[in-house]
């Protein structure tokens, strides 16, 4: 089924977007076109949307696994005619197959880490796609170097792992014409993986800050493709993030995204505040699931730390148990007691800070000198790494000093391995140690301590680091600012800046009792062996099926230019209010209710001014002079201000203070309608709500007759938020005995009698209308908030109830699409105002009012 995806202006103002049908005979796309993929532009207005209008069977479904590169090693063969490739066992991408279920087919769309000939690529293509299930990503050379080289790693790497761009020589300023091949990138990432996309059958994985902007190409082609993202990298904290330019339109694009994963609950938070504060979404958590709704849609926050693939490392292992390497590291640190540092050589890392930690160690407790050595194996940076050749000298200056000061012939207190290792002298090293320690400043996840921990279990059958049949033991210490530290109880967990700190817990490791040493790696391997790749996998995908599990029952359009592009999901019975519908409803109806909500429905809530336009004005009066119309205006103000704006409107009726007063016309006096009188309470809450206001700058107390309202519209988004929720249970338990209702709004705290809602003023209306022999048959109520949901359900209780014409026709409207009990909605006040102006033309009958008159004022 083809449906627009809508970046007209014209049709974005009108909103009057058609009704999607279903075609009887819907074409599938093949599983795998051979044919070059197209993408329209992102600001393309001929973009086509692909959707359906059935959910896809789980035999069907298919996994398209999207990341910066392919887990591939790609190598010339020796003749120098044509390549030669192979799995890259090592690649995490590779492993996460095995928590997928065995008949899910999975297809790879990446890069590969060589240059080929672009006469070579289609034979390459074609090639990869048959043998390994890849399509590779080929670049152009110019694209990759601001892409990579330069957006990624000179300003996102460094912004997420918390450097700023202060100067030009640190971290770099940021550079527009990179951020557009970052977006260029992506964008030839999605016409790749829309040659091999089945819309209706797929899931799409999508991997890393590389691919940020790459769901809103997807999105804009696709409204209902299945999504999920997942970011391996710290995300940093919303003072950090928002230093980013282009900070809005990489939230808007992770957003297109029906899923989006986190290593750690800080990571998740910092996006979530950044959502926050940049974009106005609050999440919400139902049943243990974190959710943004957005433009009716929910995209969902994972929480889990990625693991290991088991198999991998014990095969590793046995293979390093029978090579020399092994052998020959135990003789060479025989009677010593060896911790071990495995980093990537980068400034985040902290390899220095190790080996200051190291030194001061053995200052502070001689016995360990000529006895602990710490091996540092520094791999090299995949990238061209920030402010590179100061780490490595800086790191050669300190192992050199340390080494002449605490070395003696036979022993080597740091032993420095600056060059690539291989995963199974990887394994030889992680035998022989008795201490892994990871400083790292700021890192995504970092692995290295879980394969530490599953190599020293040892493999069933072969040796132990304790001998044969020995019990296997290990200990960690390491960063808290690392990704699995919060996922390792058991580790010692240090402040890598503490150089002091860190040089004790590693004393307090190595020097712990072996009981205790086993006890913690046997809690520590516990986790790491049911927590592997293969379950990170295994939950992703069940997340992405439980959060997409409604695209195929709502209708979905996509409107927006640029990264503005967002796709409106919308339940099937709610749909836009048609102006023609509701005029011709009203032109036959005989007697009308109209219910109108004032602050952000006919008025902006954003407006300083908050008095009605002369034009809302003239409406009202037009529609209230009606004899077959009952207009009320229905809201949470107090009776003073509504009574001076609407003075002019004789046959207007008020409710105030969301129904508390109400009166009919101008010429009537105001209906006190609860049966409470009594106030005292007002005496317990205003205190409360006093020493929150003094704690929070920019709130405020708004006193009314009924109710007490505590307001923190200008106050800082996130803090007025968390202490509204505290203010709330304040309340709560404070006038737990009192007959009130303590409520929270948009912006607002309000505590105000039992039982008064706007919904008690559509029965009174209703009732009123019936014992005048009039029952209603045409009833129009709009609002925007949580409020008028009261409304909302006595109208849509009404019918059954018989308090309203049976044939009546229903016009229950929210302001805004977002999920509510009315069925219909309008986009905002102005929508609002340009309806109601159509009913007061379509109303024949003169204004009662008198302009001439003075009106009078209760």
């Amino acid at each position: 089924m083809m449906s627009r995806s809508y970046t007209n202006l014209l049709d974005l103002a009108s909103g009057n977007f058609p009704v999607m049908g279903r075609e009887r005979d819907r074409r599938r796309m093949s599983r795998v076109m051979t044919v070059p993929g197209s993408i329209c532009e992102l600001d393309d207005d001929q973009a086509v949307s692909v959707s359906s209008d059935n959910q896809s069977s789980l035999a069907g479904d298919r996994m398209i696994v999207v990341a910066n590169q392919l887990p591939l090693k790609a190598k010339r063969r020796p003749d120098n005619k044509g390549w030669s490739f192979s799995w890259n066992e090592d690649s995490l991408l590779l492993r996460l197959k095995d928590g997928l279920p065995e008949d899910m087919e999975v297809l790879f769309v990446g890069s590969l880490s060589v240059d080929v000939d672009p006469i070579e690529q289609d034979d390459v293509s074609s090639y990869l796609l048959d043998k390994f299930r890849c399509v590779p990503t080929f670049l152009p050379p110019n694209i990759v170097e601001k892409y990579y080289e330069g957006f990624c790693k000179r300003h996102l790497w460094p912004l997420f792992h918390y450097m700023l761009p202060f100067s030009p020589d640190h971290g770099g300023r940021f550079d527009r014409s990179m951020w557009e091949a970052y977006v260029s990138a992506n964008k030839m990432f999605s016409q790749k993986v829309v040659e091999v996309l089945n819309p209706e059958d797929d899931f799409v994985w999508i991997h890393d800050y590389h691919l940020m902007v790459l769901p809103t190409f997807l999105r804009r082609r696709f409204n209902r493709l299945r999504i999920g993202f997942f970011l391996h990298s710290p995300f940093p904290s919303s003072e950090i993030y928002r230093t980013l330019p282009v900070r809005e339109e990489i939230l808007k694009a992770l957003l297109c995204s029906d899923l989006v994963g986190f290593h750690t609950f800080d990571y998740a938070r910092h996006f979530l505040s950044c959502c926050s504060r940049m974009l106005g979404l609050e999440y919400q958590s139902k049943r243990g699931y974190i959710g943004l709704e957005y433009y009716g849609r929910t995209v969902g926050i994972k929480i889990m730390p990625v693991g290991i693939h088991m198999g991998h490392i014990e095969s590793m292992k046995k293979i390093a148990d029978k090579e020399l390497k092994l052998k020959e590291l135990k003789q060479q640190f025989e009677g010593k007691t060896v911790l071990l540092g495995v980093d990537d050589l980068d400034i985040f890392k902290g390899i220095n800070l190790k080996l200051l930690a190291m030194e001061h160690m053995l200052k502070q407790h001689p016995s360990w000198q000529g006895q602990a050595v710490l091996v540092q194996i520094a791999n090299p940076m995949r990238g061209k790494g920030i402010d590179l050749e100061e780490i490595q000298a800086e790191i050669q200056e300190s192992f050199k000093r340390i080494n002449k000061q605490f070395g003696k012939p036979g022993y080597e207190p740091v032993v420095y391995i600056d060059r690539s290792v291989s995963s199974s002298e990887r394994m030889a090293y992680y035998s022989v140690a008795e201490c892994v320690v990871v400083t790292a400043v700021r890192d995504g996840m970092n692995l290295t301590p879980y394969e530490y921990i599953v190599c020293r279990q040892g493999v069933s059958g072969a040796e132990t680091d304790s001998g044969v049949g020995g019990p296997a033991k290990s200990m960690l210490v390491v960063s808290e600012f690392i990704g699995c530290s919060p996922s390792l109880s058991g580790a010692i967990r240090i402040n890598p800046w503490n150089v002091e700190a860190t040089a004790e817990a590693m004393n307090e490791a190595v020097a712990m009792a072996e009981q205790e040493k086993q006890l913690r790696h046997e809690k520590h391997y516990r986790y790491v062996s049911t927590h592997d790749v293969a379950y990170w996998s295994k939950s992703f995908l069940q997340d992405m099926e439980r959060t997409c599990a409604d695209h195929f029952r709502k209708r979905c359009y996509g409107i927006g230019l640029g990264f503005g592009f967002r796709v409106v999901s919308l339940d099937p019975n709610f749909r836009k209010l048609s102006i023609d519908d509701i005029v011709n409803a009203y032109i036959k109806s005989k007697s009308r209710a109209i219910f109108l909500d004032y602050d952000g429905t006919v008025m902006p809530q954003n407006s300083i001014i908050k008095s009605p336009s002369a034009n809302v004005i003239s409406i009202l009066n037009k529609l209230s002079g009606d004899p077959n119309n009952t207009v009320f205006i229905v809201s949470g103000r107090g009776r003073e201000s509504l009574t001076k704006w609407f003075s002019p409107c004789r046959k207007l009726g008020l409710a105030a203070e969301h129904g508390y007063f109400l009166r009919w016309e101008l010429e009537q006096k105001w209906e006190v309608c609860s049966q409470t009188s009594d106030f005292g309470w007002m005496q317990l809450a205003e205190p409360v709500m006093q020493s929150y206001t003094d704690a929070t700058d920019g709130s405020c107390i708004e006193r009314k007759e009924s109710a007490i309202v505590w307001q923190y519209r200008d106050a800082d988004s996130g803090f007025g938020f968390s202490q509204a929720k505290e203010m709330l249970d304040h309340l709560e338990s404070v006038l737990a005995n009192e007959p009130v209702a303590v409520k929270s709004g948009q912006h607002i705290v309000e505590v105000k009698p039992q039982g008064v809602t706007k919904g008690l003023v559509a029965e009174k209306v209703f009732t009123s209308l019936a014992e005048k022999g009039k029952l209603a048959d045409f009833v129009l109520c709009i609002g925007d908030d949580r409020s008028d949901e009261d409304m909302f359900e006595i109208i849509g209780d009404a019918l059954s109830r018989n308090i309203i014409s049976y044939d009546a026709k229903v016009f229950a409207c929210t302001v805004g699409q977002k999920p509510s009990k009315a069925k219909y909605y309008l986009d905002d006040t102005s929508e609002v105002v340009l309806m109601l102006d159509s009913l007061a033309d379509a109303t024949d009958t003169p204004v009662t009012s008198d302009d001439d008159e003075p009106a009078d004022s209760d």
